[in-house]
């Protein structure tokens, strides 16, 4: 068994390197030659990673999503926030609720159960960063709608995890008059924000407290490792949401070792590398191809209204906000793909709607594959219109293109 993982990890990493190559051939984003390769890896097709290896690599997704979570929260300067004012959280309650309401009302305008469009909707309203990050980091993507982008998404978890606790409410308000589990239903996004917060404020400190005592770079980097992973844990076993401690660990290290924050990103991206390759590429491995002839009428509507929600949301948002015209216009393209949150909130909508569990679960699943491939190279040509990402191709004569 040992020897099989072995050979499993060889055979990600090599997949991902080359259909990462093959991606850049085309002019795509590397994360989608990774997610290529998981697929055709995968029990889809050649099932040289099966199923039972999809759901024991598990750890390494968690360790994947942690650290991105992190990432997101380095860009919290609160420093940043003071200069901008309260544009990132406008933009993302905008973005996510408009998707929200997008999802629903269409949902409902087809004929569906309200209850199921309510539930659908609220999953909507969260973003995964993982893909846009990778292609900001592989492009070196810079400039006003990167860091809007950063810090929105930063934002968004939060808002989702609010949007679905009210959700939740009302739905339960639909199915019964049972006062306690409304009460429940209230309290349980309210907590989960707390705590994660608290969470990740906590090991913030005692990060930067115990760096006090180790200076070398590769010491630091294991002490970041393991207060990662320590947040992580503690979050998920205490009911809250691991992404948004790991985003609180990484904004109380933004604040509060603000001097040496950049040096700090730097070690862990040294770090990283293989983790996100070998996480995209179980990512893909992970999904069926032969349940997109599941998804249905319904989950075209979910995918097409969530992204056009997203889109007019931020847009509306960076218009409120005064945004320039390119934050307006390509904000929203970047917050298409979709994972982490959403897929841990399919477990939380089966229990509110049990009779609908199995659609939920195909129709976010397919959903998310779908913007997991498309996500990255939207991301990318909406950066590149931006003028935030220079191609080889379009840079001025004399420079060297790499």
């Amino acid at each position: 068994m040992q020897s099989n993982i072995i050979f499993e990890v060889f055979l990600m990493l090599f997949a991902g390197i080359l259909f990462g190559r093959i991606a850049k051939f085309f002019k795509m984003p590397n994360v989608t030659g990774y997610l290529v390769a998981g697929l055709i890896l995968g029990p889809s097709f050649f099932n040289l990673i099966p199923s039972y290896m999809v759901e024991g690599f598990g750890v390494i997704s968690d360790i994947a999503l942690g650290f991105i979570a992190f990432s997101v929260g380095s860009q919290f300067d609160f420093n940043y926030f003071k200069k901008v004012g309260a544009a990132p959280i406008i933009i993302a309650i905008f973005e996510a609720l408009t998707a929200v309401v997008f999802v629903i009302i269409t949902v409902v305008l087809f004929g569906f159960d309200k209850k199921l469009a309510i539930m659908l909707g609220a999953i909507a309203a969260a973003t995964a960063p993982a893909q846009t990050i990778m292609v900001i980091k592989q492009y070196r993507a810079k400039g006003p709608l990167t860091s809007m982008l950063m810090s929105v998404v930063a934002v968004d978890d939060a808002v989702a995890l609010i949007a679905f606790g009210f959700a939740s409410t009302l739905v339960n308000m639909m199915s019964s008059n049972q006062s306690g589990s409304l009460f429940i239903s209230i309290l349980t996004p309210v907590y989960e924000l707390a705590i994660s917060l608290i969470i990740g404020v906590v090991a913030g400190f005692l990060m930067k407290l115990i760096f006090r005592w180790f200076k070398k770079p590769s010491n630091q980097l294991c002490i970041s490792i393991a207060s990662i992973l320590l947040a992580y844990w503690t979050s998920d076993f205490l009911n809250g949401s691991a992404l948004l401690s790991c985003m609180a660990l990484g904004a109380t290290m933004a604040n509060i070792y603000r001097a040496q924050i950049d040096q700090l990103v730097k070690i862990t991206e040294d770090f990283t590398p293989p983790v996100f390759m070998l996480f995209f590429v179980v990512s893909g491995a992970g999904f069926q191809v032969s349940a997109l002839s599941s998804i249905g009428l319904i989950g075209i509507i979910y995918v097409v209204a969530r992204v056009l929600g997203k889109i007019a949301g931020a847009y509306l948002g960076g218009r409120l906000t005064g945004q320039d015209q390119n934050t307006c216009r390509y904000l929203g393209p970047t917050l298409m793909p979709q994972a982490g949150v959403a897929l841990g909130l399919i477990v939380a909508a089966s229990q509110v709607v049990p009779d609908y569990a199995n659609q939920i679960q195909v129709i976010v699943l397919c959903s998310t594959f779908i913007y997991s491939l498309i996500g990255p190279v939207v991301a990318k040509q909406s950066l590149v219109k931006a003028g935030e990402i220079v191609l080889p191709d379009k840079k001025v004569a004399g420079q060297v293109h790499q």
